[in-house]
């Protein structure tokens, strides 16, 4: 019995390795590493570009760690903000073992999935790709093929992969596949470890969550989150104050409100997602700012951590 006990674990070695992540913005990115780890760890919104940095995602299996890494979608950048996504994006596929492409399957081929496969192929990206084709749930079947051709001919070098985030579906046989192409080792992190960001960023983009969600379409890319102070009181839970920085005067009454109704409910549904992701009762405290054209100021943006990888 010892000797096939030994000959099991020899033809089945544990593996671990980075998935990165790529696909334009508002593809299902983040709901596909919420799913796959079984609980929130990323902001989703149904607006683009919610995701400003890359968060890693860990999975532990029985025989594998999969890390993913959450990355910005990329799109055509209008300021440095959106120049520095790119970059962030791109750095991760450099770091990783495997590149996950993410598509809406439910959408025609869209002018920014060109761009993401123009930015594959310029960056020469030898990793093994698998193409995820979200959204299966709202394809009908006899269009699948179709989707599924158009898809191909843009990633020609991707192995296709139905699934819906959103659904759960067919994430067995996406795991199975991303298994295979893992390096073998051992695990990078404990095993009960879900991600690389500590509380304090996650309840950050919880918060730049909440005012996507309830503001209108001029506001919510110009909004950062600035966290003030992050307390832990005992019993009580934790105090969280933080500002939210918006690039024009005539944006701060919007994100306030009538009677600073709009701060209220922005603030009220952060307060419930960070009380679930903590575990504990929060006590949140939110003010707004104007930062003219942070988006472009270079300094601000590195002391929002957005540095270059340079």
């Amino acid at each position: 019995m010892e000797g096939m006990e030994e000959s099991i674990e020899q033809t089945t070695p544990y593996k671990s390795g980075f998935v990165a992540i790529a696909g334009r913005p508002n593809v299902g990115k983040s709901t596909l590493i919420n799913t796959l780890m079984g609980q929130k760890i990323a902001a989703v919104t149904p607006r683009p570009q919610t995701t400003r940095r890359q968060q890693l995602g860990i999975l532990t299996l029985e025989n594998a760690q999969i890390i993913f890494v959450d990355t910005p979608g990329l799109h055509r950048a209008h300021h440095k903000l959106g120049e520095w996504m790119n970059v962030e994006a791109t750095h991760a596929f450099a770091h990783s073992d495997v590149l996950m492409i993410v598509v809406d399957g439910s959408q025609p081929v869209h002018e920014e999935d060109h761009l993401v496969a123009k930015i594959i192929l310029e960056q020469a990206i030898t990793l093994p790709q698998i193409l995820i084709i979200n959204k299966r749930d709202l394809i009908p079947p006899e269009n699948q093929l179709f989707v599924k051709v158009a898809f191909s001919t843009l990633f020609p070098n991707a192995t296709p992969v139905f699934i819906s985030a959103a659904k759960d579906e067919n994430f067995e046989a996406l795991l199975s596949i991303l298994t295979q192409h893992l390096p073998k080792g051992d695990p990078f992190f404990p095993e009960d470890q879900v991600t690389d960001l500590y509380e304090r960023e996650i309840a950050a983009d919880l918060i730049r969550e909440s005012a996507l969600l309830y503001l209108r379409d001029e506001v919510p890319h110009s909004i950062a989150i600035r966290m003030d102070e992050f307390t832990e009181r005992g019993e009580m839970g934790a105090y969280i104050a933080a500002t939210l920085l918006v690039e024009k005067e005539s944006h701060k009454p919007i994100v306030i409100g009538q009677g600073g109704e709009k701060i209220k409910q922005i603030g009220q549904a952060a307060r419930q997602e960070i009380e679930k992701m903590s575990g504990r009762k929060v006590y949140l405290q939110l003010r707004v700012k104007v930062r003219p054209n942070w988006r472009n100021n270079e300094k601000v943006l590195q002391q929002f951590g957005f540095r270059s990888h340079q």
